[in-house]
């Protein structure tokens, strides 16, 4: 399994990753697949945030409260196409919407976000996952940006002609301390313009 590149759209292209260790994928592009007419033989993996991690919000001192906020980040939608018959591997696409933003206790103008992708078995394990790292730089008079991430190619393996997508997942969320964690689960919610006039 691996998953080909990643790019950010009118930001930046990042190198293509390497293939994960023991699992090996089809060297054809997503376009290429994409452009055999021959039809999928059934559903494409979904393709979703994963709740826990979907999105970041520092809070300087741990303490909850406005203007304790730093950096955040949220993942806005997810979508993926695939390609897949015969013997060969699932080949999906994927775009990420992401919004970040800068509140009142951030430092600096810019800000690196780790996010992840991950093929699981449909609600069992992590059979591979990948962190990209997004550098995100907000004007003076900034306080959020959005951009849409691509990865061109996720390959996944299938153990035979047979094999659905629907016996997978496609899983993006951010990288998190165990602190994050908790506070998304909490279910509390922060804007950055909330308390502004």
């Amino acid at each position: 399994m691996s998953f080909k590149s990643a790019s950010f759209k009118s930001v930046r292209s990042l190198a293509a990753v390497a293939a994960l260790a023991g699992l090996l994928s089809s060297c054809q592009s997503v376009q290429q697949v994409f452009a055999d007419p021959v039809p999928n033989i059934g559903p494409c993996p979904s393709a979703m945030s994963l709740y826990d991690a979907h999105r970041l919000v520092e809070l300087r001192a741990g303490e909850v409260a406005y203007e304790n906020i730093g950096f955040t980040g949220e993942v806005l939608a997810v979508r993926s196409l695939c390609s897949y018959y015969g013997e060969r591997p699932i080949l999906a696409n994927l775009e990420i919407d992401f919004g970040f933003g800068r509140g009142p206790a951030a430092e600096g103008s810019e800000r690196t976000y780790e996010y992840f992708v991950a093929v699981t078995r449909r609600d069992m394990a992590v059979m591979a996952k990948e962190v990209y790292p997004i550098r995100v730089r907000f004007a003076p008079d900034q306080d959020r940006v959005f951009l849409t991430e691509t990865i061109d190619a996720i390959s996944i393996p299938r153990a035979n002609e047979g094999t659905s997508g629907v016996n997978f997942e496609i899983l993006v969320g951010f990288e998190l301390t165990p602190e994050q964690i908790a506070f998304n689960r909490s279910g509390q919610r922060f804007r950055v313009a909330a308390g502004q006039d």
